[in-house]
């Protein structure tokens, strides 16, 4: 059975009812999977966050639990996710839909685990979902790996950081307040343009820390200009390599936070 480890639930916010894989205790952390689905990596990513003391709830989104990447899989789910109403893939300054329902999961973790709030990883087509998901008090932990929403048709979808001019002042005040927000992205990623990085260093300045791990040509560690989920297919489990420092600094960040 895929991922026998892990509990299971079925939570149902505004008519829409999905799967969430649960393990762990104390904090909680929202794990939002990337294209294509939870690969083996992501689960393994998440079993390293229950393992540093946290509660992690891993909703089902899109794909076939624990279905190893592949290059015609994730096109798929791509192109399920482009014409999907749950998703706004060209959006510049409006949220998918489905962040709705995630901040319900985030209040339901919250009410389970208690704690001063939740922490929210999104990576890929969900990286910048934790970004929103900070319009509910109970998140204080955002972490945007990857963020790859809107899709860089132009220069404005590039920097745009989708989500609403309402929503980003609610968020700049939570930053300014000190629940601030960690990033993270190799440089040479077409998918997470440096723009994007430039848009929330300006709009959340100190409460924005950036991880931006050299991938470009005669980088000193062999990363392909390819290279694009930081904590999960990418990362190479060393110490001292880039990856392997992001991962310690979102469970380190995770653990400032929300212990």
């Amino acid at each position: 059975m895929a991922l026998s480890d892990f509990d299971t639930f079925e939570f149902t916010h505004d008519g829409a009812t999905r799967t969430v894989y649960k393990k762990g205790t104390g904090p909680a952390v929202v794990v939002m999977h990337e294209i294509p689905g939870i690969t083996p990596p992501v689960a393994d990513f998440s079993r390293r966050v229950a393992e540093a003391g946290f509660t992690v709830y891993m909703p089902h989104m899109f794909g076939t639990p624990e279905k190893p990447l592949s290059v015609p899989y994730a096109a798929g789910q791509i192109a399920r996710a482009c014409i999907s109403r749950e998703f706004s893939v060209l959006a510049k300054n409006e949220s998918s839909p489905i962040t709705d329902w995630l901040r319900a999961l985030c209040r339901r973790a919250h009410e389970e685990c208690g704690g001063p709030g939740v922490g929210a990883i999104g990576m890929c087509l969900t990286g910048n979902f934790a970004l929103a998901l900070m319009v509910d008090d109970s998140v204080m932990a955002p972490v945007l790996s990857q963020p790859s929403l809107p899709f860089g048709v132009s220069a404005a979808h590039r920097a745009a950081i989708h989500v609403s001019d309402e929503d980003l002042a609610v968020i700049k005040e939570r930053a300014a307040a000190g629940c601030g927000v960690l990033g993270m992205r190799f440089t040479a990623d077409p998918m997470v343009p440096a723009a994007r990085f430039e848009t929330l260093k300006r709009e959340l300045g100190d409460g924005f820390e950036a991880i931006e791990i050299d991938s470009g040509k005669g980088n000193p560690h062999g990363l392909t200009p390819m290279a694009h989920s930081v904590v999960t297919t990418d990362l190479v489990d060393e110490e001292g390599h880039p990856t392997r420092k992001a991962l310690d600094r979102v469970l380190s960040f995770f653990g400032e936070r929300l212990k």
